[in-house]
């Protein structure tokens, strides 16, 4: 069994609940996020004949550890830090992790980063206190517009057949092969065939660095 998230890219509102939730909940320091929601936005502005017409678009994603099948932070961790838990949530051991970095710079998902004060990795395990007391993610129970489910991926694909790995600006799936489902919206489509970039990078940044 693998547990993961499936994320509903039509609901979304940018509203960043999830965030505060998970950083509340965790008591992060100012700029740490373990869940960050990235604005990603497209389209043209055109002017003809003095009348000016636009047919942008942006969306927003909900973005965490993935807890991959194949987690690119597990295999390049050096003592065996990061590991799949009991529940095969994807964790650090800060007592073996050495703060060497490798996990952030190797994470396509950048969910890993060094905590400033410890000197360690630190990232989200999946809220597993929570999830093994037969409790959501605390981000999941926090959306207002329950875009976030968490469970069983079986059960997550029956219940939402029409989901993909990966929407912009996400990294191919193939990579990691990540426990995430998502729901696309029609202009997370539209990006797939036309592009657009990211508009929030500063706000994202902390976190990455």
């Amino acid at each position: 069994m693998a547990l993961g998230f499936y994320f509903d890219n039509t609901r979304c509102t940018g509203c960043r609940t999830c965030e505060m939730a998970c950083i509340d909940y965790r008591d992060l320091t100012v700029g740490r996020r373990y869940r960050r929601v990235i604005d990603f936005e497209g389209g043209t502005t055109v002017e003809e004949d003095g009348v000016v017409r636009t047919d942008a678009f942006v969306y927003h994603v909900s973005l965490s550890c993935c807890h991959c099948e194949h987690p690119a932070c597990m295999h390049v961790c050096p003592t065996g830090a990061m590991h799949k838990n009991d529940l095969g949530l994807v964790e650090v051991d800060v007592r073996r992790c050495i703060g060497c970095g490798y996990c952030t710079i190797a994470c396509p998902y950048h969910a890993p980063s060094i905590d400033p004060v410890l000197k360690r990795s630190s990232k989200c395990d999946g809220c597993t206190e929570r999830v093994s007391a037969g409790k959501l993610p605390i981000c999941v129970e926090a959306c207002p517009l329950r875009a976030l489910e968490f469970g069983d991926m079986d059960e997550l694909r029956d219940a939402h057949p029409e989901t993909t790995q990966s929407i912009l600006p996400l990294p191919e799936a193939r990579y990691t092969n990540p426990n995430l489902l998502i729901l696309p919206s029609p202009a997370a489509l539209r990006a797939a065939e036309e592009g657009g970039h990211i508009s929030n990078e500063l706000e994202i940044a902390n976190n990455i660095e």
